[in-house]
Order: structure tokens, then C-alpha cells, then sequence
């Protein structure tokens, strides 16, 4: 018991001051891990893709889906738009047929040009 007492007093700046340094290096960590987090590069939005379920018949809102732009969006934005999408969806890159003429009728939809689809070629 009289042993005891005698280390108490010395034992305690000891505890304390293990305390503040580990605080320090907690503090520290925290400061470059706050930074490293606001230095990030910024992630990209990742656009969602018309998913499908085409009409028989293509309306011009059908159109600005499957392209991603709005129905009102200038004619080189829509130019813009069916390469970004013609490319991903391209039959020689692995795309489908049907998929390439739906993107190229949806273009010219949105481009106000007709295009014939009677036909069986």
C-alpha cells in the first residue's frame, strides 16, 4: 500500500502528457486527411443513358432521351450529342444494328429532317 502512493504522483504526468501527445498526432492526421480530402479531383456525374422501350412511332421528347439533351437544345448541341452516343453505341465498336439507326432516327428528329421508315432497307 505505502509503494503504491509513491508511484501515483509520478505516474500521473506521465499519463498526461501520453494523452496530449497522442491528441497531437489524432489532431495532425485529422488536418492531412482534411486536406488530402478537399485536394480530390472532383468525380465526374455520370450521365444515365435512355434506357429504351422505343414507340413505334418517335416522338421529338423520345428523341432528346435517347440523345440526352433537351427538346430545345440548338442544332449543334445535337450534333454534339448523337456523336458522343453514335460512338458508344457504334456496330463496329460491338453496338447493335437497331440500336445505331434508332440513335441516327432520333438525330434526325431532333434535326427536323424526315426520314422514310416504310421502307424495308
Amino acid at each position: 500500500m505505502f509503494g503504491c502512493a509513491c508511484l501515483f504522483p509520478l505516474t500521473t504526468p506521465l499519463v498526461v502528457g501520453i494523452a496530449v501527445a497522442a491528441s497531437a498526432y489524432a489532431g495532425r492526421y485529422g488536418i492531412l486527411a482534411w486536406n488530402a480530402f478537399k485536394a480530390r479531383p472532383a468525380t465526374p456525374v455520370l450521365r444515365k443513358f435512355y434506357q429504351g422501350g422505343f414507340q413505334p412511332q418517335m416522338t421529338r421528347r423520345e428523341a432528346a432521351l435517347i440523345l440526352g439533351v433537351r427538346e430545345s437544345t440548338a442544332q449543334d448541341k445535337v450534333r454534339e450529342a448523337y456523336r458522343k452516343v453514335m460512338v458508344a453505341n457504334h456496330p463496329d465498336a460491338g453496338g447493335s444494328h437497331y440500336l445505331a439507326s434508332k440513335i441516327g432516327e432520333a438525330k434526325d428528329m431532333m434535326l427536323k429532317k424526315t426520314r422514310n421508315t416504310d421502307s424495308a432497307f
